[in-house]
């Protein structure tokens, strides 16, 4: 039995060291590009994600891609989703941008497109 227990100890030790060694260290590792298909399947998903945390209204989650384009950023290529909610009173807070690294990670959400 004390066999077991120090062979369980050492996995998890060395499960818990790799999930450490997997953590942001600084940098980002460039993932391979994405389609622009996959980006927008992704960007839908960062949006229903918004709204079930309360971050945007809940009309968001009906609303489909208007467009998506690769923008440049501070030397940064990054997919721009953009999503047009017209029932928003708020014209400023009509057009939702969702910004993705080129594989498909999530960098952020505005209103402004900046």
């Amino acid at each position: 039995m004390r066999f077991s227990i120090i062979g369980l100890f050492l996995v998890m030790s060395m499960l818990s060291f790799t999930s450490w060694a997997q953590l942001d260290h600084g940098h980002t590792h460039d993932l391979p590009p994405v389609t622009q298909d996959v980006a927008e399947i992704r960007a839908m998903e960062i949006v229903t994600a918004l709204t079930e945390k309360d971050m945007i209204d809940k009309s968001w989650n009906s609303i489909q891609v208007s467009t998506i384009e690769q923008k440049m950023f501070d030397g940064h290529t990054e997919w721009v989703v953009t999503f047009q909610n017209d029932s928003i009173e708020d014209m400023a807070k009509r057009t939702l941008y969702v910004f993705l690294t080129l594989g498909g990670e999530y960098t952020g959400a505005n209103y402004t497109g900046q």
